[in-house]
């Protein structure tokens, strides 16, 4: 039976291209957990997970030229389980089997023992105010970014946007509902990214381009997150050379954050969120 697993592992392994590996922590208890990680992280010719129960260590082996290790640890975390870089979903592992629900070390000091008792007792109400207040400043954070754009004010667009990073960084992943850890996941790399392309530069073309992107970033995060008003979403046709942008607003009014005054009412708005 040893030998059959080895040798199916070296076949898969062998059916990855560009293959790399990383070593990596990721928290579980028994033989459920570890059929749940690898299964999570496993994807055909493209990633490979074993996980050792007693080190806690998974080896990951991964196409280089198609994913990454966030991209699998992030399939794990959606499954209930921990790694040194993404938390699951509280409501996700209150779920796993008793015998799957594992210390949770890497959570914030005097949240640990009390996870699991905290989801079931949280009303819903009180569970919406907690998700609400760990995405409320990234978005006040980025509305600051977008209307110190509107005035072609480089120095403070870069200012709040290094606010954001911070904003970014604060977020504690495990409180937040699974689709919005979900849509967060996807976004955290370039939202980081583009967060830190703002605030870096004090060229305001540079910083708008930059704006664009994280634009798409904060729209796949506002579809799924709750807002205590509405969102619009805004588009200007005529920015970069007619492929357009889009951008988010808490006023229906447009006011363009690609031009300014040049343009200021230039474009539309394309749907409401609520």
């Amino acid at each position: 039976m040893v030998i059959a697993v080895s040798l199916s592992s070296i076949n898969s392994f062998a059916q990855i291209k560009d293959a790399e590996t990383a070593t990596v922590t990721i928290y579980g208890n028994c033989e459920m957990c570890k059929a749940t990680i690898e299964e999570a992280g496993n994807v055909k010719r493209e990633a490979n997970v074993q996980w050792d129960q007693k080190t806690k260590v998974a080896t990951l082996t991964y196409n280089s030229g198609k994913t990454d290790p966030d991209e699998i640890l992030k399939r794990i975390a959606l499954a209930g389980y921990d790694s040194e870089n993404f938390l699951a979903p509280d409501d996700v592992y209150a779920k796993l089997p008793e015998c799957c629900q594992y210390n949770r070390a890497l959570k914030p000091t005097g949240q640990a023992e009390a996870a699991h008792a905290h989801h079931q007792a949280a009303s819903p109400a009180n569970t919406a105010v907690e998700n609400a207040s760990q995405l409320q400043p990234v978005f006040d954070y980025y509305f600051s970014i977008k209307d110190a754009l509107v005035k072609t004010d480089a120095p403070t667009a870069s200012a709040k946007a290094a606010e954001l990073v911070a904003a970014i960084g604060a977020v504690e992943m495990d409180k937040l509902t699974t689709a919005e850890h979900t849509a967060w996941m996807n976004v955290l790399k370039g939202l980081t990214a583009n967060a830190e392309r703002v605030s870096t530069s004090k060229d305001i073309a540079k910083q708008r381009e930059a704006f664009a992107a994280l634009s798409t970033q904060l729209y796949e995060l506002a579809k799924v997150s709750k807002q205590d008003i509405a969102v619009y979403h805004q588009h200007c046709p005529m920015y970069s050379n007619g492929k357009g942008a889009n951008w988010l607003s808490k006023e229906n009014a447009v006011k363009n954050p690609y031009y300014g005054a040049q343009m200021l009412t230039c474009g539309e708005t394309v749907e409401i969120i609520k």
